[in-house]
């Protein structure tokens, strides 16, 4: 079943993920009429080939123009048309973008079928899931709305307040131009008890709107420090987990909105305060209560909204390499890398620029010893409305890092922690004056990882999965010098997300136990056992010359690239221990066989089948491990339909018959072979054989 289809036979909680993916970079209506076509093109590499990309965008083209000529509705062949502008216009002179783009929707994709395959979610999931509910949103909702309508009845009430002031101010400038000596007459009194009472009515109704100006505004600070900040942390924890494989990443826009209604009330509110200003230039008097209490009220709108806006300013897109996009907050020295940041709050329309400066490491902890960088390429830009952003002011930058070999003359030597566990951060900052308000924004990145070859990118990826997993600090950059345990239920679903993220298909229970032993042996089974970095990423696996983590990311690079669409289809049982493969396979019938990887070879794959021996017995014979340079010359898929083992002196046979627990192999393996052949004239075709002698493989006696 093609990807597609298992997305639309999705519940409507995942289906609303799928949604949030689609929008005018990549529109869900090329998605539905190309999908066999989409699923069928390698955007993963063309995402890092520029070449490959710009021949994709324009086969691409090609298959909408000719879906175009053969729709017969309407409605359908005027929106494929505008599709086909609005992709060569936004991608003709970037098609690498336009890959990226589709790459990442087809990884999120395979992320939440996997996501929705496993029932049971692990402990990070669980409490996002908690923390983010319906009924919070809609509560938040109602009080945003509430405080906007109080506020435009505080608009009618200041001017039904001016309308009783210019009725007071016009009686008493009346009586005032009448002559000195008609005024304590008893025609006047009537008059002047009448001005009197307007000018009580007057003062009683300026401290009735003052106060129910006091109560907004508390009402306002109550709903950012209680419920609005809350709710950004917690989009911000949610983008750490996302960034580590976690679920997608939604609410950003829904932030947006009550973050712009709660500004723009405040904004309101300080023109009517404004307004109060302005009407005791006319008329005050003695104990005035605006004259009293508007300063204070002021400054409280003017501090709630550059806390607001303060408080908005935030890193949409933590900076990564658009060659590695799954793996954010890595970047590599002389590597481009992107990041954008976006203000939460659509400001009123101002005739200023705002510009946005990138600092790297700045504040570092006192007396740390660290590697120094520079960025090579200009360090501000202005932010501009995009519509991508819903209206609201957005920059994204594009940067180059190179470390400082010397500082004052003297040569940079490395701290004490390794590459990988020394953390940075950028920042970005910002000033400008809105009404009459100073406003500083500052906001950064969550702490980064530099590195100066790839060798040191599975290091660095493993340090950031760690701190994202087990700190919600924006920026511990002393995070690894002494570094938290992980509980195993926590860092399981971690390892589990590496795999629906790279390889679109999570791990099972049984995998993770498998992993679980692995690493700590049988305590496994408890998910609240603590594991230490160190056990983690840098102690070798007894008796081997690698690490828990180096042994599992060879694994994930050798699915991704080698073995992806037969572990997609479930073929691989991958994470066995022998004793497992042995209480699998013992009792199954001569030729069944299982797929497993290697624990003794770094990125390695093998298949154990059951042989019967002449005397009646079953053995379990192991092929040696198949890595990445044998399987770039050979698809593995190939390499089980083609296998033949020989044994003295018999006839080569393949003795692979039936893919646990009973499937036939062809059954499985079918769609995966390559048939293509060499064809070379006048030359017959040839092909490559996989040969085993009994000698080279390793056999166990049940």
């Amino acid at each position: 079943m093609s990807q597609w289809k298992q997305i639309q036979q999705l519940e409507f909680k995942y289906l609303e993920q799928v949604d949030y993916l689609y929008d005018d970079n990549f529109p869900m209506g090329i998605r539905q009429v190309l999908s066999d076509w989409i699923e069928s093109q390698d955007w993963d590499m063309a995402a890092n080939h520029e070449s490959m990309a710009t021949v994709l965008l324009s086969n691409l083209l090609s298959q909408l123009d000719r879906q175009y000529s053969q729709e017969q509705n309407f409605l359908q062949r005027h929106n494929l048309k505008n599709i086909n502008k609005q992709l060569q216009i936004k991608y003709k002179a970037y098609p690498l973008l336009m890959a990226a783009v589709i790459s990442t929707s087809l990884r999120e994709e395979r992320r939440i079928i996997a996501t929705a395959s496993i029932q049971n979610q692990g402990p990070l999931e669980k409490c996002l899931q908690n923390s983010v509910t319906f009924e919070r949103q809609k509560n938040m909702d109602n009080r945003v709305a509430v405080i906007r309508s109080n506020v435009q009845l505080l608009d009618q009430a200041v001017k039904c307040l001016e309308d009783m002031q210019d009725d007071f101010d016009f009686r008493f400038k009346t009586i005032q131009s009448r002559d000195p000596a008609d005024r304590n007459t008893e025609l006047m009194k009537p008059e002047v008890t009448r001005l009197q009472e307007i000018l009580n009515n007057l003062d009683f109704k300026r401290k009735e709107n003052l106060s129910k100006m006091s109560d907004v505004i508390k009402e306002i600070d109550d709903l950012i420090a209680s419920q609005l900040n809350p709710e950004l942390m917690e989009w911000k924890r949610r983008q750490q987990i996302n960034c580590i494989g976690g679920p997608l990443l939604t609410g950003l826009d829904q932030l947006q909105n009550w973050f712009t209604l709660t500004a723009q009330s405040l904004f309101q509110m300080k023109r009517q305060l404004d307004k109060l200003g302005e009407l005791i230039l006319k008329v005050t008097y003695t104990s005035d209560p605006i004259s009293l209490q508007r300063p204070q009220l002021e400054e409280q709108v003017k501090y709630l909204i550059g806390h607001l806006i303060k408080s908005s300013f935030v890193v949409e897109k933590q900076p990564l390499m658009p060659t590695h996009p799954q793996k954010p907050l890595i970047i590599k020295t002389g590597v481009q890398f992107t990041t954008k940041v976006r203000l939460l709050v659509k400001l009123p329309e101002v005739d200023y620029q705002l510009k946005v400066k990138t600092i790297f490491d700045k504040a570092l902890p006192p007396g740390r010893v660290h590697r120094q960088f520079f960025i090579l390429t200009s360090t501000t830009k202005v932010m501009d409305v995009e519509e991508s952003s819903n209206g609201c002011l957005s920059v994204e930058f594009r940067h180059l890092l190179k470390e400082k070999k010397y500082v004052n003359g003297t040569k940079v030597n490395e701290g004490p922690l390794s590459v990988t566990e020394e953390l940075h951060s950028l920042s970005f900052e910002a000033q400008f004056n809105i009404q009459g308000i100073n406003i500083d924004l500052e906001t950064c990145s969550f702490p980064l990882v530099v590195i100066s070859n790839v060798s040191q990118l599975p290091g660095g990826w493993a340090s950031i999965m760690w701190y994202n997993m087990l700190t919600d600090e924006p920026r511990n950059l002393d995070f690894f010098a002494s570094p938290p345990r992980a509980s195993w239920g926590k860092l399981s679903e971690v390892l589990s997300w590496q795999f629906s993220t790279f390889t679109g298909r999570g791990l099972n229970r049984e995998q993770l136990c498998m992993l679980g032993e692995k690493l700590m042996g049988q305590q496994a089974s408890h998910n609240e056992c603590q594991v230490s970095w160190s056990k983690f990423c840098k102690e070798n696996i007894p008796g081997k010359p690698f690490s828990f983590w180096m042994w599992l990311d060879f694994i994930l690079e050798l699915i991704k690239k080698h073995l992806l669409p037969i572990w997609n289809d479930n073929c691989i049982m991958g994470f066995v221990s022998k004793e497992t493969e042995r209480a699998c396979l013992k009792d199954k019938e001569p030729g069944t066989f299982l797929l497993r990887f290697s624990e003794s070879h770094l990125g390695g794959i093998t298949f154990t089948w059951v042989k019967q021996s002449d005397s009646g017995e079953a053995k379990l014979i192991s092929v040696e491990p198949y890595t990445k340079s044998r399987l770039s010359a050979l698809p593995f898929a190939n390499i089980i339909r083609d296998y033949k083992v020989v044994a003295d002196g018999e006839v080569p046979e393949n003795p692979l018959k039936f893919l646990y627990p009973d499937i036939p192999k062809d059954q499985s393996f079918r769609r995966h072979y390559n048939s293509q052949q060499s064809k070379v004239f006048p030359y017959i075709s040839s092909t490559w054989i996989p040969i085993s002698t009994l000698q080279c493989v390793h056999n166990s006696l049940l």
